[in-house]
C-alpha cells in the first residue's frame, strides 16, 4: 500500500537515476534488494533474493493510493517493479541464447535483454489513452517484463490484461497490489502454433513493442494477432517499433497479406515527437548516436475492419 510506495521513494534519494538510452518518459531507479525487501516483505522472496537480480522501480505520474496524514489527504505515485537478472548481461545487447530463446519458443523474445525504450513508449502511451482500455480485455505480445502490460491492469479500468511470452510472472506477484479489479495473468504463447480454443478472437486490444526484431517470426506473428483479436469494428492491435531497415515495411505487406489492415502513424503524441526532433537535432545529449531508423518507435495500428 501507501507506506510501501513512499519507502521506495525515499529509497531513491542518495540513488542516480537508472542510466539507459531512451525517452526517460517515467522516472526509473534501480533500487537495492535490501530496499525493496525493507518495503515489500515477503513480495520478493526466494531466488529473487539473489544479488545478482536487479530491481527497477518505475514511478508514474498518476497518484491512486490516498492515505491520511494528519488532516490531510495524501496520494502516493503509482509504483511499478520489474525484475531482471543482469549478472551476466552488458545491458542493451543481444546475446547467443537469446537468439536460442527465440528459435526454441518460436517467438521474439528481444524482450527479455532489458526494457527497451519501445515499450516504455508503449507504457507511456497507454497511460495517455487509459480510456481504450475500460472493461475491454487485453493482450501483451512478447512482453519481456511486461511494463506495458502491468501499467494497463494498473493505470486503467481494463476488465482482463494477458502478458504472454517472457517471463512476467514475477513481476505480476510483486504488483498485484496495483491492479485493483483487473484480473492479471501470465502465459506463453507459441506464434507459429494453433493458440488455444479458448482464446480465439476474445481480445479487444492487442499491444506489443518491437516485436518486428526477427523477420521470420513476421508471419506468425501476424497470424496471431489476426487468430486472438476479437472480430469486432472496435478492435485493434496496437504495435509500436522502429522502422530497422525493410523490417517493418516487410511485417505491414505480411499483415496486409493475411487479411487485416493497419495505420502507421509517425507522430503519435507531442512530447514523444519533441523528443525525437531533439535527439535527431542533436540538441539533447541524453541518447547519444541516436538514430531515426532504429530508435524511433512507429505506431502501427491493426484491425480486421475497413474504415
Amino acid at each position: 500500500g501507501t507506506s510501501s510506495d513512499q519507502h521506495i521513494k525515499d529509497g531513491t534519494n542518495n540513488i542516480s537515476r537508472k542510466a539507459s538510452r531512451g525517452f526517460n518518459l517515467i522516472e526509473c531507479h534501480s533500487l537495492p534488494i535490501s530496499q525493496l525487501v525493507k518495503s515489500l516483505g515477503n513480495s520478493i522472496n526466494g531466488s529473487e533474493n539473489d544479488l545478482g537480480c536487479q530491481k527497477d522501480v518505475y514511478f508514474f505520474p498518476i497518484f491512486l493510493f490516498p492515505d491520511i496524514i494528519g488532516n490531510h489527504i495524501v496520494f502516493s505515485p503509482l509504483v511499478i517493479i520489474l525484475v531482471h537478472d543482469s549478472r551476466y548481461r552488458r545491458e542493451d545487447s543481444l546475446e547467443l541464447n537469446d537468439m536460442e530463446a527465440s528459435n526454441r519458443y518460436n517467438i521474439d523474445t528481444t524482450g527479455l535483454v532489458c526494457c527497451w525504450p519501445s515499450e516504455e513508449v508503449l507504457a507511456y502511451y497507454c497511460i495517455n489513452h487509459s480510456d481504450m482500455f475500460r472493461a475491454k480485455k487485453v493482450l501483451e505480445l512478447g512482453s519481456g517484463y511486461g511494463l506495458a502490460g502491468l501499467v494497463i491492469a494498473a493505470c486503467t479500468d481494463a476488465d482482463e490484461v494477458v502478458i504472454s511470452d517472457g517471463n512476467p510472472q514475477k513481476n505480476i506477484s510483486i504488483n498485484a497490489e496495483t491492479f485493483g479489479e483487473t484480473k492479471v495473468k501470465s502465459m506463453i504463447l507459441h506464434w507459429d502454433k494453433e493458440q488455444a480454443s479458448e482464446i480465439l478472437n476474445t481480445f479487444d486490444i492487442i499491444v506489443a513493442s518491437d516485436c518486428t526484431f526477427f523477420k521470420q517470426f513476421h508471419e506468425s506473428l501476424a497470424r496471431t494477432v489476426k487468430s486472438l483479436l476479437k472480430h469486432s469494428a472496435t478492435s485493434q492491435a496496437i504495435f509500436l517499433s522502429p522502422q530497422r531497415g525493410d523490417s517493418l515495411d516487410k511485417f505491414l505487406r505480411i499483415i496486409k497479406e493475411n487479411g487485416l489492415n493497419y495505420e502507421l502513424i509517425e507522430n503519435y503524441d507531442p512530447t514523444v515527437w519533441d523528443l525525437h526532433k531533439k535527439y535527431v537535432a542533436g540538441d539533447d545529449r541524453a541518447w547519444p548516436n541516436y538514430d531515426k531508423e532504429h530508435c524511433y518507435p512507429l505506431l502501427v495500428r491493426i484491425s480486421s475492419f475497413c474504415e
